[in-house]
């Protein structure tokens, strides 16, 4: 969540709170009744549904700008680490196609 629609937002997240976010957004899928209010329980750190929604709604434009070709892919560079890297990378993008938007 690095992106810089998301680095504006009025209240400041951790790397834990987006973490808890992604997953309460895994968990409670639109579908879910007060689905922003689970997801902020989940999520901690007193953000209302208000906060996570606008949150949410930042993620999905950043995803749009992603997808439709606005925002560049990094490159990473090899190193001894890489296959870590790259299984980690894989692993996040699997979990970010679950994702029910």
């Amino acid at each position: 969540m690095a992106s810089s629609s998301l680095s504006h937002n009025s209240s400041s997240w951790t790397p834990m709170q987006n973490k808890m976010f992604e997953r309460a957004l895994a968990q409670y899928d639109k579908d879910t009744p007060d689905r922003w209010h689970n997801v902020a329980r989940a999520v901690g750190g007193n953000k209302s549904a208000e906060e996570v929604k606008r949150h949410y709604d930042l993620l999905v434009q950043d995803l749009m700008h992603i997808e439709s070709g606005q925002v560049p892919l990094p490159r990473y560079r090899a190193s001894s680490a890489s296959f870590s890297t790259s299984r980690a990378i894989a692993d996040e993008q699997r979990h970010l196609k679950n994702l029910k938007l």
